[in-house]
């Protein structure tokens, strides 16, 4: 039997619970916009700037203050974050301020802070 390939036999033994999953995953892209929105909580920056405005609603300024961080750094990263719908944002005069745009994210920051608080 040189020279053929020797195929395995896989038994699918549950179809129709394969079938069903498949049925409920969602289309690629809607997995790729899941995988992109996951990727921004990757940097430990913007982590920080979604906690400090889990604590209240502040303006560049203070945030890069409180971080140690310039202001064009924070800048950035929020520009980031208002992409992906992450923060919102509202003027009052000149100053602009920052703050978590729904309570979904506060969702994310208190149940990944839990999964990672439970191996202590």
């Amino acid at each position: 039997m040189e020279g053929k390939s020797q195929e395995k036999e896989y038994i699918h033994a549950h179809e129709e619970v394969i079938e069903d999953v498949q049925k409920k995953l969602p289309d690629d892209e809607k997995l790729y916009e899941l995988a992109d929105f996951f990727r921004v909580f990757g940097d430990s920056t913007r982590i920080k700037i979604l906690y400090v405005l889990l604590q209240s609603e502040m303006c560049v300024y203070d945030i890069a203050t409180l971080l140690g961080m310039t202001q064009s750094a924070i800048s950035h990263q929020l520009r980031v974050l208002k992409q992906m719908q992450l923060v919102k944002f509202r003027r009052e005069g000149k100053t602009v301020f920052y703050s978590l745009s729904d309570s979904h994210i506060e969702n994310i920051l208190s149940q990944g802070m839990e999964h990672i608080s439970e191996e202590e």
